[in-house]
């Protein structure tokens, strides 16, 4: 498998973008592995400046680099399935703490069951589910 910084550099260079050190710095701070809102992806950043930052996000999101991950109007950022396992997410609707769900071979294939019934072809999909995280129940109770 490709190293994730040699294929983030690839993705740039194909798409006539240079691997500058703004952008290396966000790829960096996304490989952490949670997603992140805007405002924790600069603090992460240090040394780079806001616009940069959102730049850099916006250049990833057009060459498919990250995602954006919706809670509500708010919204995390993440690599996209290219850099990792692919898998879902459930947030938490109180406190938005966003959980990685891994790949489960039976909702695949009862998902490609459902397209197939509809005469669809899947090229991606993304399932979000909200809810209560166990902390959040924990205060509530």
């Amino acid at each position: 498998m490709i190293a994730k910084n040699t294929l983030f550099a690839t993705i740039l260079r194909e798409n006539g973008s240079s691997v500058t050190a703004s952008r290396k710095a966000v790829f960096t701070a996304l490989e952490v592995g949670e997603p992140l809102g805007m405002n924790e992806l600069v603090q992460r950043c240090p040394g780079i400046d806001r616009a940069s930052v959102y730049r850099s996000v916006a250049l990833f999101e057009e060459l498919g680099i990250v995602r954006r991950l919706y809670s509500g109007w708010k919204y995390k950022i993440e690599l996209s399935d290219r850099f990792g396992n692919h898998h879902h997410h459930a947030t938490c609707s109180s406190c938005g703490r966003v959980v990685p769900l891994e790949e489960d071979s039976e909702l695949e294939e009862s998902l490609r069951r459902i397209a197939e019934r509809h005469a669809f072809t899947i090229t991606g999909h993304e399932i979000e589910l909200t809810g209560i995280c166990e902390e959040c129940k924990k205060r509530i109770a």
